[in-house]
């Protein structure tokens, strides 16, 4: 057991923090005596309806099964904290973002977009990067993706886009003359294509990549002034990706990858963390820019 790793191990890791012992108990808290039996008139009669625990253990086992998500079907998510390295104040009013050396708790969850529950971490794919800062002045929602831009910018083309990766209804089988379409008849799609394409559409697990916010949004500061604004999140563990072969190969010898590699390596102590900025654009300058501030297929010059 000792030349496992830690998410293999996991039952047992907490079988050891747990102890010995312990009483199973129904839904609503009843010890229950024999969970390896259900009830019978005799040895060989027929089962009882006055099993309880026969019927709660098959109510909960018919109702267990959440249907998947059309996208962002498969991830993997972390709790951990954000803290406040600058001072912002001037364009945020915000509480999360209202000192230096603040931390807030956060959850955040990794995902690939277009698969299956059950398909490989390592598929060519944006990757999504949710994370959900548990301020006291309520939950904040940043959702987002490893991509700074995105396929398209009108949402009323985002169901037909979904569509063209999921399987054709007519076979069951995924058709990539539908997503080549697409691709092909909108050229707006062109930059994350590019993006997508190159050795970034693999990154080696949730660990080596960045995230973004990739929306523009609107901050708002103490005297009511507001700034528009994007948000990035650089890893601190640099980029590191896989190219077309060993995403290949990956998917063949552990289609999980990307999941086992972030719970072995907070497991270990070795925890991820990322960096956030900020850009920030006044509205005189959105007024003035080269082109629409709010188009998601193009990036804000870092410069």
């Amino acid at each position: 057991m000792s030349g496992r790793d830690k998410a293999t191990n996991q039952m047992k890791e907490q079988q050891r923090k747990q102890g010995a012992g312990g009483i199973l108990t129904t839904g609503h808290g009843a010890p229950i005596g024999d969970k390896l039996n259900s009830m019978s008139i005799g040895p060989r009669g027929p089962l009882l309806l006055q099993d309880h625990v026969l019927l709660e253990e098959m109510a909960h086992f018919d109702r267990e099964r959440i249907p998947e998500r059309v996208v962002h079907a498969k991830g993997a998510g972390a709790f951990g904290y954000f803290e406040v390295t600058h001072d912002i104040s001037k364009y945020c009013k915000a509480a999360v973002f209202s000192k230096v050396g603040k931390q807030t708790p956060l959850a955040v969850r990794f995902s690939t977009v277009g698969g299956e529950s059950g398909s490989a971490d390592t598929a060519r794919d944006p990757r999504g990067f949710a994370i959900k800062f548990y301020t006291e002045e309520g939950n904040w929602d940043c959702v987002g993706n490893n991509t700074p831009i995105f396929f398209i910018r009108d949402p009323l083309l985002f169901p037909s886009f979904i569509h063209t990766q999921k399987r054709n209804p007519a076979t069951h089988l995924k058709d990539p003359d539908m997503f080549w379409d697409f691709i092909s008849l909108m050229p707006m799609t062109t930059h994350q294509v590019s993006f997508l394409f190159s050795d970034r559409g693999t990154p080696d697990g949730y660990r080596f990549m960045n995230g973004y916010g990739s929306h523009t949004f609107k901050m708002v500061n103490g005297d009511n002034e507001a700034v528009y604004c994007k948000f990035h999140y650089k890893t601190d563990q640099g980029i590191k990706c896989f190219d077309r072969h060993q995403a290949d190969e990956m998917a063949k010898k552990d289609p999980d990858y990307a999941i086992r590699d972030l719970y072995n390596a907070i497991a270990e102590g070795n925890f991820p963390t990322w960096t956030m900025f900020i850009q920030v654009m006044t509205f005189e300058e959105a007024e003035n820019w080269e082109f629409n501030p709010f188009d998601l297929t193009k990036v804000w010059p870092h410069s």
